[in-house]
């Protein structure tokens, strides 16, 4: 996404009937980023470069199924209670800033790739820096989401007095504030002055100073908290693993029943859950990495020739790692994917759904009675309505699980459904 106006600015030059060494010392060429040598020549007021086509359509298109499909995802989690979990507010977060995406920043990358605004550095320094806080919150929401993870497994009595929906909440509006506050670094002084007599056009790389891209924004923080992220999830499976063959091994020998059974199938859902949220940093780092190593490039190497298909390529596909989420929302996790089908059906389950943990149950009226035998040594709390109003109460079971090694959850609730 940051380097989103380099394309279109090398397109124009490449249609230029000049040659190409009259190109770089007669057209400021996006991709030698006046880094060294001479300052470029001043473009011809006129010159107005030229939209490319094929670019701009692929961009409207990943930015219209972006804004669909991430608003489904915010959708999902706000009509289902079963889905209002600390993991997925963090992951509503992300889809908050994958929908800016679509509704702001590509729009804002087309604009800046035909060098719009004009002579208005303030304005384009804005639309600039939108571009590269989005992308630095959705890192900071991908931390949060292996944090989360980690407190879940590896301090799980303490995880629902730390994980609570209010720290939720608290912990999005910091990484947001401070997505913002590294966006907005190019706008307090840190960006390069376009060359005087440049026609004013917006570029990017003609105004934001790829140092603070390479050394600031990739390498403190971009790549530092992958690192940090991959090394958590290193650890999360490490450990789930060897939770799951120690189980295994004592189940062989004849220990534990069903209470060991029980415990190994928490171990697989909770393997399973962190498989599916390390397949969506996977995704992410793949689609992102190849745009910054170019950054790195035109830094570090401003003589080093970079092909205007592998710029474009990468360029889109970091942005196409907006639209990627909600269809692996849909493939690896079944209760997303029920609330995408309830969605696009335009129907809603007429019991609304609660949970405290990775367990959940629903039962009618007689599995309800059924079900309160074996419970019915845990404390139950009950309101009970009138017989003529026939209304849904909901019957709050709180429950201990005896067999809970270091993962996942220290306890969950049930709530069964009864009509009286």
């Amino acid at each position: 996404m940051e380097n989103t106006s380099s394309p279109l600015q090398l397109n124009a030059s490449l249609r230029s009937p000049m040659t190409t060494a009259s190109v770089s010392s007669s057209f400021p060429n996006p991709l030698r980023n006046s880094f060294t040598g001479p300052t470029p020549s001043p473009v011809p007021h006129d010159d107005q470069p030229s939209p490319n086509g094929p670019y701009m359509a692929a961009e409207l298109i990943i930015a219209a199924l972006s804004v669909v499909g991430n608003l489904m995802v915010c959708a999902a989690v706000g009509l289902n209670h079963k889905l209002r979990t600390v993991t997925n507010y963090f992951l509503v977060s992300l889809a908050v800033a994958d929908v800016c995406v679509g509704a702001v920043a590509i729009p804002c990358a087309i604009l800046t790739d035909v060098g719009v605004p004009r002579d208005n550095l303030p304005l384009c320094l804005v639309m600039l820096s939108v571009l590269i806080m989005l992308t630095q919150s959705s890192i900071f929401s991908l931390l949060a989401v292996a944090v989360e993870r980690y407190v879940a497994i590896f301090m799980p009595f303490r995880y629902q007095a730390l994980m609570t929906p209010r720290h939720a909440v608290l912990v999005i509006i910091v990484t947001w504030l401070l997505a913002f506050l590294i966006g907005l670094v190019p706008l307090m002084g840190w960006h390069k002055t376009p060359p005087a007599g440049s026609s004013g056009h917006c570029f990017f790389v003609l105004v934001i100073d790829m140092s603070y891209m390479v050394y600031f924004n990739f390498f403190a923080c971009v790549l530092a908290p992958l690192v940090v992220m991959f090394l958590i999830y290193a650890r999360i499976f490490a450990v789930v693993k060897r939770q799951l063959r120690r189980i295994e091994a004592e189940r062989g020998g004849g220990g534990g029943g069903g209470g060991r059974g029980a415990a190994a199938a928490g171990v697989k859902q909770e393997m399973k859950t962190a498989s599916s949220l390390f397949l969506v940093l996977f995704l992410f780092t793949a689609c992102w990495i190849p745009l910054h190593v170019i950054n790195c490039f035109l830094l570090l190497c401003p003589g080093c020739p970079v092909p205007f298909e592998l710029l474009l390529t990468t360029i889109i596909l970091s942005h196409a790692n907006s639209v990627i989420n909600p269809f692996l929302y849909a493939y690896k996790m079944k209760a997303f994917r029920d609330a995408f089908k309830a969605i696009l059906t335009c129907c809603r389950t007429p019991v609304r759904d609660f949970t405290a943990g990775s367990l959940f149950f629903r039962s009618s009226l007689s599995s309800a009675r059924s079900a309160l035998k074996p419970l019915s040594w845990a404390p139950l709390y009950s309101h009970l309505k009138s017989r003529s109003s026939r209304r849904l109460t909901k019957h709050a079971v709180w429950y201990q699980r005896s067999m809970r090694p270091n993962w996942g959850f220290s306890g969950s609730t049930v709530f069964l459904d009864t009509r009286i």
